[in-house]
């Protein structure tokens, strides 16, 4: 969790900050081991009007880290999240989260995802200092990134039940995640700013930053850290009603690598560098009515992704190695959620990828200009209390794969349930 909070919260997250808010130093005595133990069950009925194949081919619209895919299993859970609802009943991983207090100086977090099939993933196990001087903290270990707005959310901390398509295809479904250090800085303004800066490992992450071991075929990466981010937010009074964030993030990747299969013939690799930039912004409004009947939420990104690279690999053409390979690709989500009534939510959401969306090298038949895909989204959710909810969504897509185009209508619907204590979420 994140213990830097605007000044306008709402009431409903002012005890936001208790999780790593940290503790007066205590002279010559412990601090009681008291951590917070939570379960976190989720599970989706999925239906479309593509045999149920439809959610899979979002991860393979023709965009340029879609279709031009990496050499991993796609069938595999990073990070506990699934590539792809099957037809019919789904049970998505289940995640069990510890923290809490570690003594006076430092809190910790464990989050572990376990799929249906009983595999384990660690999403998230990260130390974060309470007591530093100038609004200072450190966080250790391997956890979400702070860029953007919806990267560092669980999905039980989502107002739909699947990801953005600007997530999805530009950093996948686990958004940006990896092990590293993180330090931001809260300075004591009169409104709300926070920096910060991150360096991670650069090899954990699904779209960017890629682990890339495949032998000889590619040169050898640089040291490690080759990831780097930083990122600010910043929030103005607006009282206790209304609150606004507006946020920009950057990144930069070191020795990227990725082994292609699509696209030109033969299998091929390329090595370089990338660069991602956001900007973010949310809008909260708390009507006073219980149980959050009257209130808004509106959150919106953008996302650009450029990746400058080298063709260091190919399989049945040599000569076009060092060739360079351009990609760049953008997308963008806006969402909103209005309480109907107590304990009831509906919500809109447009999110697409694609409206650039190019591949560029020194020869005409290799460059490439892909098309746009897009989504309209509508959910509404039953809160049945603060620890568990039900959702039903319907979705149109209008999707690029490959040659062609295709529109299909998704149905979902979502239980999630949390056993026992757990944090406050971020604003």
């Amino acid at each position: 969790m994140d213990s830097h909070k605007p000044q306008a919260l709402l009431p409903a997250l002012a005890g936001a900050a208790a999780l790593f808010a940290g503790t007066p130093a205590l002279a010559d005595s412990e601090l009681p081991l008291d951590p917070k133990l939570s379960v976190i069950l989720d599970g989706v009925y999925y239906d479309d009007s593509v045999d149920g194949g439809g959610d899979a081919m979002l991860g393979e619209t023709a965009g340029i880290f879609a279709a031009h895919g990496h050499d991993h299993d796609h069938d595999h859970d990073h990070g506990g999240h699934q590539h792809g609802l099957e037809q019919g009943f789904n049970l998505r991983h289940t995640e069990v989260v510890l923290s809490g207090g570690i003594d006076a100086l430092f809190d910790a977090r464990l989050n572990v995802a376990i799929s249906d099939e009983g595999d384990v993933e660690l999403e998230e196990a990260f130390v974060a200092s309470t007591g530093l001087p100038a609004g200072l903290r450190i966080k250790a270990g391997k956890f979400y990134s702070g860029i953007g707005y919806n990267n560092d959310k669980h999905p039980h901390d989502w107002d739909f039940v699947d990801q953005n398509l600007a997530y999805r295809t530009l950093l996948g479904d686990h958004g940006l995640s990896d092990t590293g250090l993180q330090l931001t800085w809260l300075p004591a303004w009169d409104h709300y700013t926070l920096f910060g800066i991150e360096a991670f490992q650069g090899d954990n992450n699904e779209r960017l930053g890629t682990e890339a071991e495949h032998g000889d075929e590619l040169p050898a990466r640089d040291k490690a850290p080759r990831l780097w981010t930083a990122f600010a937010k910043w929030s103005p009074d607006l009282g206790h009603d209304h609150a606004l964030q507006l946020g920009a993030s950057a990144a930069f990747f070191r020795s990227h690598q990725e082994l292609h299969h699509h696209g030109e013939p033969g299998e091929h690799g390329v090595d370089g560098d990338a660069r991602l930039y956001g900007i973010d912004a949310v809008y909260k409004y708390d009507s006073g009515q219980g149980y959050g009947k009257g209130d808004w939420r509106v959150s919106g990104e953008y996302l650009w992704v450029e990746k400058d690279l080298e063709v260091a690999h190919h399989a049945s053409n040599p000569d076009v190695i060092g060739e360079a390979r351009d990609f760049t690709e953008d997308g963008l989500y806006v969402q909103a959620t209005y309480g109907i009534a107590p304990r009831w939510e509906l919500g809109l959401r447009y999110d697409a990828v694609g409206f650039t969306n190019e591949k560029r090298g020194p020869r005409p038949a290799v460059n490439a200009d892909y098309d746009e895909s897009e989504r309209w989204t509508a959910a509404a959710t039953w809160h049945l209390s603060e620890t568990s909810r039900i959702r039903a969504q319907v979705a149109q897509v209008s999707g690029a794969f490959d040659d062609h185009r295709e529109d299909y209508t998704q149905f979902y619907l979502q239980y999630q349930m949390s056993l026992g204590a757990h944090g406050a979420h971020s604003f």
